[in-house]
């Protein structure tokens, strides 16, 4: 089902289109949390409190304001904001990644589909994780949102509420610390 049939529904029909909603969008906000908050628990947690303010908030709304609106990005802020009231109350501990970017280094080359290489991918998946998790909020979410999530730079800048421009600054930005932390890594284990 698309947005539009959605919302229609939603518009229609709250409770009893409700749980389609649910079905099609909380792995989303789940993806959204756990690369936000690097913690499965809590990212859990901020998925279930999303969808319950998007309930509240929908039920508040009338049929022509929930057939335009923007889902993705609209789900997405209330992630977001959900994930900033979290993190707020319990900081979480971070590297800063800026001193990385002078050495310029480059991620591993992928490998091969066998087991060996599969198994390469698993820990660069779980490396590439752990140090998204260490960037600051103010690139983390913008690289979430942007290719975790797939948001345009035009629904990123409306999510978060900043100029364009300044969404795709701070995508690059946090991509080259990931780049350059990667980097340091491999690094530290051919030494």
């Amino acid at each position: 089902m698309d947005d539009a049939m959605l919302l229609d529904g939603l518009a229609s029909d709250l409770d009893g289109s409700f749980e389609a909603l649910v079905r099609s969008q909380v792995g989303r906000c789940y993806a959204i949390a756990l690369r936000v908050l690097g913690n499965a628990h809590d990212a859990e947690e901020v998925a279930q409190d999303a969808l319950v303010r998007a309930y509240r908030a929908l039920q508040n709304y009338p049929p022509e304001r929930i057939r335009e609106l923007r889902l993705r990005p609209w789900l997405a802020t209330i992630v977001v904001n959900l994930c900033r009231n979290r993190t707020r109350r319990h900081v979480l501990p971070t590297t800063s990644l800026a001193p990385l970017l002078e050495q310029g280094l480059e991620p591993r080359a992928s490998v091969a589909d066998d087991p060996a290489g599969t198994a390469i991918r698993t820990a660069d998946r779980e490396q590439l994780s752990a140090l998204l998790a260490g960037l600051p909020d103010r690139y983390r979410i913008p690289v979430v949102l942007r290719h975790v999530d797939d948001l345009s730079y035009a629904e990123l800048a409306e999510v978060l509420g900043r100029p364009e421009g300044t969404v795709k600054a701070q995508v690059s930005r946090g991509l080259a610390l990931l780049r350059a932390a990667a980097g340091t890594e491999l690094q530290e284990l051919s030494a």
